[in-house]
């Protein structure tokens, strides 16, 4: 029997990377690995103890987080204010969808590597499970909005859903969209309509 779901998880994701066997080991040296610092609320990720600047045309960022497990490819999510601040032309895409998108340089002490392509804004997801899917009558793929309660309410368009068995009911955002609707974890939305 599937319970109906009617609100979940909004969780801020902040900037962060994850990286590919061959760019971990040019970073961090030959036969490194990644060092399992927390578990995150999608089973199997997690974020490692790693760091890295990352370092665009105008502008370096220190310290951003290295996600688990690794890639088949570099990827590097930021937010706008990130971008702007870089100086790199990040667009919006579904995590996984790096083609064409911007070039950066990853730097670990005296060690630098060049993506040619990997820097993208996150588009705000829902992870969802097929029965969770089922019970909020959407699709993988769909387009939704999202209306999440706040003290400042706002309501997302163009959330896309993402129903696999390997995920867990949460919407992703990034830091900008927080900020802008004063949205802090432990926040829930609510799926109000489709998007078109």
């Amino acid at each position: 029997m599937i319970t109906e779901v009617k609100t979940f998880p909004v969780a801020v994701s902040a900037r962060h990377i994850h990286v590919s066997e061959e760019d971990l080991q040019a970073l961090f040296g030959p036969d490194a690995t990644l060092t399992w610092d927390f578990a995150l609320s999608q089973p199997g990720q997690f974020a490692a103890k790693e760091r890295v600047s990352i370092v665009g045309p105008k502008g370096v960022i220190h310290n951003v987080r290295v996600l688990g497990p690794v890639r088949a490819a570099t990827q590097v999510e930021v937010s706008r204010t990130d971008a702007v601040k870089l100086g790199v032309s990040a667009p919006l895409r579904q995590s996984g969808d790096i083609e064409n998108s911007a070039s950066i340089n990853i730097m670990v002490a005296d060690k630098e590597v060049t993506i040619q392509q990997g820097v993208i804004i996150a588009q705000a997801h829902i992870h969802m499970t097929p029965a969770d899917a089922l019970a909020l009558n959407v699709e993988n793929n769909e387009w939704v909005a999202v209306e999440v309660e706040s003290e400042r309410p706002v309501t997302f368009r163009g959330v896309v859903v993402r129903v696999s068995e390997d995920f867990s009911l949460e919407m992703h955002i990034d830091t900008d969209e927080a900020n802008a609707g004063f949205i802090e974890q432990q926040a829930q939305g609510k799926i109000i309509k489709s998007w078109t």
